[in-house]
């Protein structure tokens, strides 16, 4: 299962032509083209409708949501004061797993929720095991003492997963030693390690 998951990842990477994890980097270096018979042919121009349907599906895919997800949050960052499209991505970037992501304590956003529900992730010393779960300024995520010890985190803690990760972002304090992130402060969208148009995804929305 986890295979079929990893090559429909690598697919749907090489679709979108934005690597979602390490992995899908590693395949779209060597085949830098759509997936299926197809993918190397001359394509005809996207309609308008469809490259904004494209960023939007590249950011989701970034954060590994849901539809109904993403318009509950897209919804409130246009209620929020500011830019919508920066408010969306500073949002989303406030998840949970987002952050456990971030800070190196796991390899891809999927591990990272999964690291979440399986309730190996605390919050100011209380389980969380919503992956959307928002992360407030000055809060501590770490991982559960129990959970030390399990070689995901073993490897983590060495930095191995910080290895093949953007570099941690200012907006978050990392001990990766001690399995410890602090997010300082709200994270700004010229910080945030995800590639999109955020202006796109707003006209897809606004359509």
């Amino acid at each position: 299962m986890a295979s079929n998951r990893a090559r429909n990842t690598v697919r749907l990477s090489r679709a979108l032509g934005i690597a979602l994890t390490p992995k899908a980097e590693k395949y779209m270096e060597r085949r830098p083209y759509g997936p299926g018979q197809h993918g190397r042919a001359r394509k005809k121009q996207d309609s308008d409708y469809a490259v904004r349907l494209r960023e939007k599906q590249r950011l989701r895919a970034q954060y590994g949501i849901r539809e109904a997800q993403m318009t509950i949050i897209f919804e409130e960052a246009r209620r929020t004061k500011g830019l919508t499209g920066e408010n969306l991505i500073e949002l989303l970037e406030m998840r949970l797993d987002a952050l456990v992501l971030r800070a190196g304590f796991a390899r891809t956003i999927q591990q990272a929720r999964q690291l979440v529900v399986h309730r190996h992730i605390l919050v100011d010393g209380i389980r969380v095991d919503r992956p959307s779960f928002r992360v407030k300024e000055g809060q501590l995520i770490h991982v559960h003492q129990r959970s030390e010890t399990m070689v995901p985190f073993q490897l983590a803690a060495a930095g191995a997963h910080q290895q093949v990760l953007p570099a941690v972002p200012g907006y978050l304090d990392v001990k990766i030693e001690a399995l410890q992130a602090k997010l300082v402060r709200r994270p700004k969208r010229s910080e945030v390690p995800v590639t999109c148009e955020e202006n796109l995804v707003v006209e897809y929305y606004a359509r």
